[in-house]
């Protein structure tokens, strides 16, 4: 028995009934057939193939939650964590899938109007359509309100112009989401954001180049540029100028996501350490005999379990309907920096081999790193909290 199993029956997660764990059994079934054997060459191309985003809409692993004249089949968010979770075991490169799902297909759901909702949320869930969020720009990170992309309306159309940048989806993605300024002079500035929708094809949009990234080299990332692209004003989400609620208000789930991503990649690096140090012969004995080997597993295995169950503890106050802000933003920076300490704690433990390519411990070495920096810095998680203790 795995000590990833032996977590998973300490941990509480009650919000996960017996369907969830027979979904588990399937989308990892699914994974080992149609994700593992090609993972180490999609690492390479720097590319999931389209296909496989059919294939995961074939069996329903995209947007599970949508509502079922859409496609989808009214699934609670129970589910949605452990394709996440499945996921994240295989690779966090194939987290794109995941973005697609319970970050930016939310927007539409939840702000489209009807028309919107029959166009698009069909195509989101077979995979035919890939969806991506256009947030950062080459000047602008955390701070959503200084934005320059512009979207002027002139009669039934916004012309936008502007540029984009580190856009998960960029180069698979045939929808996008773009985080705009419709209105130049508003006070403060982020009540002049509006999200538009942007399809691929239109004139005047294009995407640049691939961005050669330090890992998750799988999930493809990419600059958009926009450059008078007209856009009909029927592919407004929502209400003009109230972007920045809406955005405000899905980045917790957003955190959330990533927050669960996290933890399962610091249980997946333990667990391959446990195994590796086990087999290490060094001095006649195993690695795991000395009690430097014992005494850093085990402080990194009580932490992943401290992490685990506070996250667990999240998602159950999530699916609730709970507003976790603050805490979310909490479990946000210290579980990511934890993965990114059994990163370095496991690749340490791994020796020489650590640093060889072919051991997954330098894939999930890289890969932690960009846990404390996206989805809003780990500083901007503390900003969130003291703000919200009243300080």
């Amino acid at each position: 028995m795995s000590i990833l199993t032996n977590f998973n029956n300490f941990s509480n997660k009650s919000y996960l009934k017996e369907e969830h764990h027979i979904f588990r059994k399937s989308v990892r079934k699914f994974l080992e057939k149609e994700a593992l054997p090609y993972f180490e060459r999609w690492e390479e191309e720097k590319l999931v193939p389209h296909s496989f985003w059919r294939k995961m809409g074939e069996q329903g692993f995209l947007c599970p939650w949508i509502d079922q004249k859409y496609g989808g089949f009214n699934a609670d968010y129970g589910y949605s964590v452990v394709i996440r979770e499945e996921v994240t075991k295989i690779g966090t490169g194939l987290s794109g899938t995941t973005v697609h799902s319970d970050v930016i297909v939310p927007y539409i759901d939840r702000y489209g109007k009807e028309e919107q909702k029959k166009r698009w949320l069909p195509g989101a869930v077979s995979g035919d359509i890939i969806t991506a969020i256009a947030m950062t720009e080459p000047g602008t990170g955390s701070d959503l309100a200084s934005v320059r992309t512009t979207a002027v309306r002139i009669g039934d159309h916004y012309i936008i112009n502007g540029a984009k940048t580190f856009i998960t989806n960029g180069i698979n993605g045939n929808l996008f989401i773009v985080v705009c300024k419709t209105d130049l002079d508003a006070v403060p500035a982020y009540k002049g954001i509006s999200l538009i929708v942007v399809e691929d094809g239109t004139p005047g949009f294009s995407k640049g180049k691939q961005l050669k990234k330090l890992g998750l080299h799988s999930s493809d990332t990419a600059e958009l540029i926009f450059e008078d692209v007209e856009v009909p004003v029927g592919n407004l989400l929502g209400e003009e100028n109230n972007g920045f609620y809406y955005l405000m208000e899905k980045l917790q789930q957003e955190r959330l996501a990533m927050t669960i991503a996290a933890i399962t990649s610091a249980e997946r690096m333990l667990e391959i350490t446990m195994n590796y140090v086990k087999e290490r012969k060094v001095f006649g004995q195993s690695l795991s005999k000395f009690q430097n080997t014992q005494f850093k597993l085990a402080e990194l295995a009580t932490e992943i379990q401290i992490g685990r169950t506070f996250v667990d503890n999240l998602i159950q106050k999530h699916m609730a309907g709970v507003d976790i802000v603050t805490e979310v933003s909490m479990a946000k920076w210290w579980v990511s920096d934890l993965a990114k300490k059994a990163a370095t704690e496991c690749l340490q433990l791994h020796g020489g081999y650590g640093f060889m390519e072919e051991y997954e411990i330098a894939r999930r070495y890289r890969d932690a790193a960009v846990g404390s920096i996206y989805g809003g810095s780990n500083e901007i998680m503390k900003v969130v909290i003291a703000k919200n203790l009243g300080l």
